[in-house]
């Protein structure tokens, strides 16, 4: 008895070795199983916002370093449709010439006292230098200049953006000037390039001129890019070229005295804000200055 009984607890020990065994073979093939699933998984799911935040912030290159500056890879793609960009302005503006440059307001309406005045003196001013009227080919002040050169009969040209401030719509045409007149722009650096180089003078002969009309925030960006390249020689031109704020009904007066200001913070040199452009409250006033500028015999 003693001895069948140790037989028996033998044999049911060794069935139970063998019964952990292939449990613990399960297990070990449920647990590979469940990680190659997790792997698959963690490829083909889209990442957290998390995650995608890490991921920019994880440098690419090497292991816990930055990359050095000659491996970052620059956007070429963008780079090349900039430049691009900026050669066809150029093209345009030796095709059509060099002349007046007028930013203001795309959100002015045609029935304002601003917009008839902008027509007028566009209009007077083509007449007067024999010259291209260059506009943001927008509405607003800026169909008032291209209207007023057209009625003087002069040449237009546009370095235009597919939605201007105050529209609804987006559009890379303009209503009634003709395709090979303007550009439209993807990039607003080659606009100004645009901008810039049609009112630089090379030329005694050359007669151009920059107009500031009324405007709001990119009037403003324009006429201060303007503004700094005339103030730190770095416009592109060989000669002078006349600045004119169009201060109608005091519309500027109040950037005026800011800029006075500064000038007793000490952020602005005593006087050095004045030579360089020329503030008129009319179109009269604007007009005698280019006359006085260019001296032109009347």
């Amino acid at each position: 008895m003693r001895g069948a009984r140790g037989v028996s607890l033998q044999c049911g020990g060794g069935v139970r070795s063998k019964c952990v065994a292939r449990a613990l073979r399960a297990l070990v093939f449920v647990v590979i199983i469940f990680w190659n699933i997790s792997i698959t998984w963690a490829k083909v799911r889209p990442p957290s916002s998390m995650e995608r935040v890490v991921n920019r912030r994880r440098p690419r290159s090497g292991v816990g370093r930055r990359p050095e500056m000659s491996e970052r890879r620059p956007n070429t793609d963008s780079q090349r449709r900039v430049k691009k960009e900026i050669q066809s302005c150029y093209e345009l503006i030796q095709k059509l010439g060099r002349g007046a440059v007028y930013l203001g307001s795309s959100r002015i309406k045609d029935d304002h006292p601003h917009y008839l005045q902008a027509f007028e003196l566009a209009r007077d001013i083509a007449r007067l230098l024999d010259c291209t009227t260059w506009t943001g080919a927008g509405p607003g002040l800026m169909d008032a200049a291209i209207k007023g050169a057209l009625e003087a009969k002069k040449p237009v040209g546009g370095f235009k953006i597919a939605k201007e401030s105050g529209e609804w719509i987006r559009s890379n045409f303009h209503p009634y000037l003709p395709a090979e007149s303007y550009l439209t722009c993807r990039f607003f650096s080659a606009r100004k390039h645009g901008f810039v180089d049609a009112a630089t003078r090379n030329e005694p002969s050359d007669m151009t001129a920059v107009v500031a009309f009324p405007g709001g925030i990119g009037t403003l960006d324009e006429v201060f890019e303007i503004l700094a390249l005339i103030q730190l020689d770095r416009i592109g031109s060989e000669l002078p070229v006349p600045f004119i704020l169009m201060n109608y009904d005091s519309f500027y007066s109040k950037l005026l005295e800011f800029l006075h200001e500064c000038e007793k913070w000490g952020t602005i040199a005593d006087g050095e804000i004045a030579p360089l452009w020329k503030e008129c409250s009319t179109n009269v006033e604007a007009l005698e200055y280019l006359v006085n500028f260019y001296s032109i015999p009347q």
